[in-house]
């Protein structure tokens, strides 16, 4: 019944904040678990959705290249100026960042559940994207080791 009411909050609290990404996202989990035997199936959701997100996100990237709108052209210029650099040198931070994040929510729970307040207070208030949880992990990871933090 917890899991019902949460889930319940955070409908209205996409609804309030008319974000439609975390509405789809709750319904479905709802109507998932309406399903019988579906219990079966939440954990490999549950385990694999980060990477089949991650697998949806890099198709969508990659049409400009499949496109012709990005080509190498393109590629030899990132390296020509300090904004390429630095979106070289982000995204290889945040890959990293991300490794130890999934590793982190694996381990301990709890950050989840911050996380997951935490994106939600993010999509709904400050109109920003859940696209992150796995790096916001992998940031926790980082400040927690960094100060020696413990939850």
């Amino acid at each position: 019944m917890e899991s019902w009411l949460f889930l319940a909050l955070v409908l209205v609290v996409a609804l309030v904040g008319k974000n439609m990404s975390l509405i789809i996202a709750t319904g479905v989990v709802m109507a998932l678990k309406l399903i019988p035997f579906a219990s079966k199936w939440l954990p490999v959701i549950q385990a694999k959705g980060i990477n089949w997100g991650v697998t949806v996100i890099s198709v969508a990237i990659l049409i400009p290249v499949a496109t012709g709108q990005i080509g190498f052209k393109d590629l030899i210029n990132t390296f020509k100026s300090p904004a390429g650099w630095i979106a070289i040198l982000a995204g290889i931070a945040v890959a990293i960042l991300s490794r130890y994040g999934v590793d982190q929510l694996a381990a301990v729970p709890q950050v989840t559940v911050a996380l997951v307040l935490g994106t939600i207070i993010g999509v709904v208030v400050f109109k920003g994207v859940a696209a992150g949880p796995v790096i916001a992990s992998g940031m926790t990871y980082l400040v927690i080791t960094l100060f020696n933090l413990h939850f």
